[in-house]
């Protein structure tokens, strides 16, 4: 196809656009995931190499909806793909994610006579904050990013400048700037050994940002109790703080990634945490990629516990969170708050750049997104996002994830009574399990026989998707819910059926 036909298939496109907005918005009726044949003939349609002569826009078009689009599973489409938390994309999103591929804005500098896209990603950064119920005089300073590990390596590198310019300054030396000098030269100055993390179960992306920015993944540390491994130990914390040999970044888990469980218990224990970290010089950072979002829930009892497992967050000096998750934006979305904001300009400001902000007269100083992140080239992902909470307001979130809190309530409770299975992490009753259960499931079979195969049991069913993992060294499987299309009663009945018929197996 020649590049000057391109414009005669604009309309074809239009229609392609409509299509497939029909299709992912009528409920997904095939399996969660593709069906043997189906991933057999999309791959055999696979092209072995590059042709001279393109097939033209009509034949890619069927060749993509006849034999790609079945062989993809249906993690966003389906509100029973409870596996990876991928959340689900709101209509108001998937417009605006058409938008923002039709203009294909590079978000990276703020220039307000060529475009308007930084005054949107900047007002829906301040919109997210209100969703958060976290205070904009403090917290209206951050970025979007392709999802949590882009936002952990920021709130890492932002902790690690920070820990190491209090060093040196305690030693009275000139303060230096990692993003500047290096890491090596700055921790020379600052008379410090190594660096460190500690937390309770983190998450891998926060691992594997440790590994990037020079910290070290042997160097993230578990300080959890004895008896809890969810949960802060203050005293080993303090001793671990203690070290003068380190300087430390103390990552709070909101949300654990099998149980959905918090790190915290509530207000007094993060206000512990944050004087501990101020004592020692540390940095609080909490990986909220989707366990932030408990803010946005009402006060009722019913989910006091939740609201209690988020509650200080606001007491940290960085946050990460996961648009496409539980905001239910499209893939790639993640977002970075930080208290301190001129924090992440000391890290990420692009070497030799005269643009560091603008704009208009009397309007907000807005940063250019390459001096306060990883990328210089960015899609224009806030658009999604500012779409949906202009949409559907935080009354509108709240009622979604009631929903899917309430879904994953009945599961843990028809699975702490069924006797073929075994609900995680054990909990003195079922009531305090319920209590603590936010959107995640944890459980295993009781026979070891089943329990080996039943990730993959479940599964083959493709009614529900289901993550397998481990908990205590014995396999285990995660019901996380986080479809914006969850339907209690609806979703229930087909989980309850497929593990019961499981269970007969």
């Amino acid at each position: 196809m020649e590049l000057d036909d391109i414009n005669s298939t604009l309309e074809e496109q239009t229609n392609l656009q409509k299509e497939l907005w029909s299709i992912t918005q009528t409920p997904w009726e095939s399996g969660v995931l593709p069906s043997a044949d189906h991933l057999a003939r999309a791959r055999a349609s696979l092209p072995v190499k590059l042709a001279n002569d393109g097939l033209g826009f009509e034949s890619v078009r069927q060749h993509i909806l006849d034999d790609i689009v079945p062989a993809l599973n249906g993690s966003s489409i389906s509100s029973n793909y409870y596996g990876f938390v991928t959340g689900g994309v709101t209509p108001a999103a998937l417009f605006a994610d058409n938008i923002v591929s039709a203009y294909d804005q590079n978000v990276q500098v703020h220039l307000p006579d060529h475009s308007v896209a930084t005054d949107v990603e900047y007002n829906a950064l301040g919109l997210l904050v209100d969703l958060l119920q976290l205070d904009r005089s403090t917290w209206y300073n951050g970025t979007f990013t392709t999802g949590a590990t882009a936002s952990n390596i920021l709130g890492l590198a932002c902790g690690r400048e920070f820990i190491l310019r209090h060093a040196a300054k305690k030693r009275g030396v000139t303060l230096q700037s990692v993003g500047e000098h290096g890491l090596f030269e700055v921790m020379q100055a600052s008379g410090i050994s190594g660096l460190q993390v500690l937390s309770t179960l983190p998450h891998s992306s926060l691992i594997k940002a440790a590994g990037i920015l020079g910290i070290g993944r042997a160097n993230v540390k578990n300080v959890c109790r004895g008896d809890n491994s969810l949960m802060f130990d203050l005293q080993k914390l303090e001793a671990e703080l203690a070290n003068p040999d380190k300087a430390t970044i103390v990552a709070v888990s909101c949300g654990e990634i099998n149980t959905g469980q918090f790190a915290t218990a509530g207000l007094e224990e993060m206000r512990e945490i944050r004087r501990l970290c101020d004592k020692y010089g540390a940095w609080v950072h909490a990986d909220g990629a989707f366990g932030i979002f408990g803010r946005i829930l009402d006060d009722s009892t019913e989910f006091a516990s939740i609201k209690k497992g988020c509650d200080g967050i606001e007491l940290a000096d960085s946050i990460t969170g996961d648009g496409h998750k539980l905001l239910n934006v499209p893939y790639d979305c993640g977002f970075f708050l930080c208290r301190h904001s001129d924090e992440a300009q000391n890290v990420f400001q692009n070497a030799n750049a005269a643009y560091l902000t603008s704009s208009l007269a009397g309007g907000p100083s807005i940063p250019s997104p390459l001096n306060i992140g990883i990328e210089n080239s960015r899609r224009f992902r806030a658009l999604p996002v500012y779409a949906s909470l202009v949409a559907y307001g935080r009354a509108g979130y709240q009622t979604v994830l009631q929903r899917q809190i309430r879904l994953a309530r009945k599961v843990a409770a028809w699975v702490s009574d069924h006797p073929a299975y075994e609900a995680l992490p054990e909990m003195g009753s079922t009531e305090e399990l319920l209590d603590k259960t936010y959107m995640s499931v944890l459980f295993s079979a009781k026979k070891d026989s089943l329990n080996q195969r039943l990730a993959s049991t479940i599964n083959a069913t493709s009614k529900i998707f289901v993550s397998g993992t481990a908990w205590q060294g014995r396999s285990a499987c995660r019901i996380a819910v986080s479809n914006w299309r969850v339907d209690v009663e609806r979703d229930f009945a087909i989980v309850a059926a497929v593990l019961d018929g499981v269970a007969g197996e």
